[in-house]
Order: structure tokens, then C-alpha cells, then sequence
């Protein structure tokens, strides 16, 4: 719909100028244009959709996540050196092919 109303509206000014620089009385040429441009506007307005017509897109859902947001918590910390976690290790070098662990 915003694409058709941009081409009716280039149209219509570029009529508007042609008609402008062709008419013998451009006053009420252009009195009538201000009347159309009015009528544009009108029907312009009357096409948007309403913002508050009711709820937003999603509804129950929407109205469902935005309460879970609210109840969220921040996460508790968790100490990586208490005892019974493993230290996390950084990635190493690849291996070479053939190695193999010595026993000791």
C-alpha cells in the first residue's frame, strides 16, 4: 500500500505542475489542488491503522512473556574453584599423529 500511495501521489504532483504551467488561471487550478491535497491527507489518515485499537500483535503471548520477564532473577554466581569442579582448561596444540601418552 505505501508504494501505491507514492505513485499516486508523484503523479499527482506532476500533473499538478503540468497543469500549473499550462492553465489560464492558475489560482483556481491550484485552489483546487490545495482542496485534493486535503482529501489526500484525509484519506491517508483514514487508512493508517488505529495504535490503539486494541492489544499489540501476539496478544496472550505477548502479555505471557513481558509477566516471565518480570519474574526473572539475576543468575547466582557460581564459584569455578569450589571443591568438585573441574578446572576449565583452555583449548591446547593438536596432537601429532602417532602420539601416544607415556605411563609414568
Amino acid at each position: 500500500m505505501p508504494g501505491l500511495l507514492v505513485a499516486v501521489t508523484g503523479l499527482w504532483a506532476y500533473a499538478l505542475t503540468e497543469l500549473t504551467l499550462f492553465a489560464d488561471r492558475p489560482a483556481e487550478l491550484l485552489a483546487g489542488a490545495a482542496v485534493l491535497a486535503a482529501l489526500l491527507l484525509a484519506a491517508l489518515l483514514a487508512a493508517r491503522p488505529r495504535a490503539a485499537a486494541g492489544p499489540p500483535h501476539g496478544g496472550r503471548r505477548a502479555v505471557g512473556l513481558r509477566e516471565r520477564a518480570r519474574r526473572r532473577r539475576v543468575p547466582r554466581q557460581v564459584d569455578p574453584d569450589a571443591a568438585g569442579r573441574p578446572r576449565p582448561r583452555a583449548p591446547g596444540r593438536p596432537l601429532p599423529v602417532g602420539w601416544r601418552p607415556v605411563a609414568g
